[in-house]
């Protein structure tokens, strides 16, 4: 039986890091959409949420020409770091990108609604205390749309928890490397080892069931306080 300690635990990580990315992008982002207008901001906002829609492979395919050690990130991150030959593919690196990539959306699109609905009339009080745009953002906006933030990190995480064919293409499945716990339970299946793959998904289920039900709380409780 495959180890199931490591693909858990990578899965966890990679989750983690491209919630954190998703939350340091998503906010500023979410803003821009929900409270500037621009020339453009319906193309814009029809790209970033793009990849909720396209099939995983074929956002794995795009991010192969990105990433790749032809793709303009690619050449850059191997100038960078001095990588090898397959540079930042079939690394963990490119497991967080790509959960970063199909979760991005989800948060975008629920962060963003929430801030939209923030009342303007307490946006224009802000103003008229003196305050600028970004101490208005920080101290009344964000803090309005916690619940909205709150919400679409939880629905990130558990979309990079559960990615599969966009990480399988830039990341690859080698065991005790980038066998993400998806991908893990794909190799199980795909060998006939049933039993394993069952063990594994009860395991998954059980750690992401409880990892978003702590979620889910704490976020209840940051939003009451």
């Amino acid at each position: 039986m495959m180890d199931v300690v490591f693909p858990l635990r990578l899965s966890l990580q990679v989750s983690v890091c491209a919630t954190a990315i998703t939350l340091l992008v998503g906010i500023p982002i979410a803003y821009l959409l929900a409270r500037r207008r621009f020339k453009g901001k319906n193309i814009v906002s029809l790209l970033l949420t793009l990849p909720m829609v396209l099939p995983p492979t074929v956002t794995g395919y795009f991010l192969l020409l990105l990433i790749g050690n032809n793709g303009v990130f690619g050449r850059a991150w191997s100038a960078l770091t001095g990588g090898g030959d397959l540079g930042i593919m079939f690394t963990w690196y490119a497991a967080v990108i790509a959960s970063f990539v199909v979760s991005f959306p989800l948060m975008l699109i629920t962060a963003r609604a929430s801030m939209e609905d923030v009342d303007q009339e307490l946006v224009n009080a802000s103003y008229m205390l003196g305050r600028s745009e970004l101490q208005t953002a920080l101290r009344v906006v964000i803090p309005l749309s916690a619940r909205g933030i709150i919400g679409g990190a939880t629905l990130a995480f558990a979309r990079a928890m559960g990615e599969f064919g966009a990480t399988i293409m830039v990341a690859g499945n080698w065991e005790g490397k980038t066998n993400t716990m998806p991908i893990a339970i794909y190799t199980q299946t795909l060998y006939g080892d049933m039993k394993a793959g069952l063990w594994m998904a009860l395991v998954f289920v059980a750690v992401a069931g409880a990892v978003m039900y702590v979620s889910v709380r704490m976020g209840s409780k940051a939003v009451k306080t």
